[in-house]
């Protein structure tokens, strides 16, 4: 484990990657002794996105979008051709993802995770291979796309390589941390 404090500059890798085919495999099953609902947000207000957001991506240093104007966020997440879903069980939200095919022929998995209470119970492969799938349900899509780096979960890019998507390029970036962070896997 990397211990880091508020303040401190960190570089990390990101790593863009890219499917150009529809996976062969079908709709998964629901893991066994789970009860959820994936539901889609119609115009979903900012401060859900950024409530999913924050549940998510806390762990992994997930600031960006809480230095983007409101208006902006709103005005994306909520555009024709942006869909958020989010994993229901117990009550509670166990997971998200939002799906961006607003350049022509592409989806890109803009965001995709579980709350951390929710990791380790099966859900990440069925919410993935979901959000995969209902990407590539989308008349015209030639291409799907999604990033990851070296902050997420150790086991994010292996995931995303499993279920079909191919390493298109990296860079190093770094980024000043808002808040002490603890990070499982080394960062460059």
């Amino acid at each position: 484990m990397i211990a880091c404090k508020a303040g401190e500059t960190v570089a990390y890798r990101v790593t863009w990657l890219e499917m150009d085919h529809r996976p062969a495999y079908g709709w998964p099953a629901q893991p066994a002794g789970h009860d959820h609902a994936l539901i889609r947000a119609d115009s979903p207000p900012v401060w859900w996105f950024l409530a999913l957001y924050d549940a998510v991506g806390r762990d992994y240093a997930w600031t960006d979008m809480h230095t983007e104007p409101a208006d902006s966020v709103r005005d994306w997440i909520q555009h024709a051709d942006v869909a958020l879903y989010t994993l229901m069980g117990k009550g509670w939200p166990q997971g998200f993802f939002l799906l961006d095919w607003r350049q022509a022929g592409v989806c890109d998995l803009a965001y995709f995770g579980l709350v951390p209470e929710a990791v380790g119970q099966g859900l990440g492969s069925f919410l993935l291979k979901t959000a995969i799938l209902t990407g590539w349900d989308r008349p015209g899509v030639t291409r799907m796309t999604v990033n990851t780096c070296t902050l997420d979960h150790p086991r994010a890019l292996a995931q995303y390589q499993r279920m079909g998507f191919s390493p298109a390029r990296t860079e190093v970036r770094s980024r000043v941390l808002t808040r002490d962070q603890s990070f499982l896997q080394p960062l460059l």
